[in-house]
């Protein structure tokens, strides 16, 4: 996992060579930061724990104003701790912590420029994985896909932490809150991080459900329609409670 191992040597290279002149321009987290960085620090935690990422692949982001907030590089979620605080502005510049933050941060910021989504989750959950290997948009196993936006498209490979992949993810998400990438992983976002990891976690089951139905030996599992999934959307707007 190149992207694993190049994280722990720029992680490495953060706790080392931390010191500097762009280290004395960074300031103290406010109390929001601090609490928002401890929700994404459960939140990064929670990814493994379900297996949605092993080790340290997968990253996990969410904006407090014009400042995101990240996991950093090559650092064992387990291990985060309040001072570890990791953050930039929107164009990329670190303004809180030390620890190199995630080299998927141009996907991260990409989201955040271009979309009113708080909070993005990143994942290399098997099924979706797998998935994102066979075909180039989710097929309509599910009629949860609406919660999503509509079919899952799957990104064109590109290699991790580019522009280019950042760019692929953008087309893939257009009117969309989640997204696969091939051969790669998933990506979803939302107005907390509650809900972008719920879509993450939607995401990866629906991708389960059609390999598992696609497994039968000489049966076709049945697909939704585009008219079925628009039904479900509208549906899906008065979902929930009230008040």
């Amino acid at each position: 996992m190149a992207e694993q191992r190049g994280d722990e040597r720029d992680a490495g290279d953060a706790r080392e060579s931390g010191q500097g002149a762009g280290e004395s321009r960074r300031r103290s987290a406010r109390p929001e930061e601090a609490r928002a960085w401890e929700d994404l620090v459960t939140t990064a935690r929670r990814t493994v724990s379900d297996g949605l990422v092993v080790g340290t692949s997968g990253n996990v982001s969410v904006r407090v104003g014009d400042t995101v907030l990240v996991t950093p590089s090559g650092v064992p979620y387990d291990r985060l701790a309040p001072d570890d605080v990791t953050g930039v502005d929107l164009d990329g510049r670190q303004v809180l912590g030390t620890l190199v933050p995630t080299s998927e941060l141009p996907m991260h910021l990409a989201v955040y420029r271009t979309t009113g989504a708080l909070a993005v989750v990143h994942t290399h959950a098997v099924h979706a994985t797998a998935v994102s290997t066979l075909v180039s948009e989710l097929p309509l196993i599910h009629y949860m896909a609406a919660a999503l936006g509509g079919p899952v498209r799957v990104a064109p490979y590109a290699t991790y932490g580019t522009d280019e992949l950042a760019e692929n993810m953008l087309s893939a998400l257009a009117d969309r809150s989640g997204c696969l990438l091939r051969n790669h992983g998933t990506i979803a976002h939302g107005a907390t991080l509650d809900q972008a990891y719920d879509r993450t976690a939607q995401l990866e089951w629906m991708c389960r459900l059609w390999l598992t139905a696609s497994s039968v030996p000489g049966l076709a599992p049945t697909l939704l329609s585009r008219e079925q999934l628009t039904e479900v959307e509208d549906r899906l707007r008065g979902y929930g409670q009230r008040g």
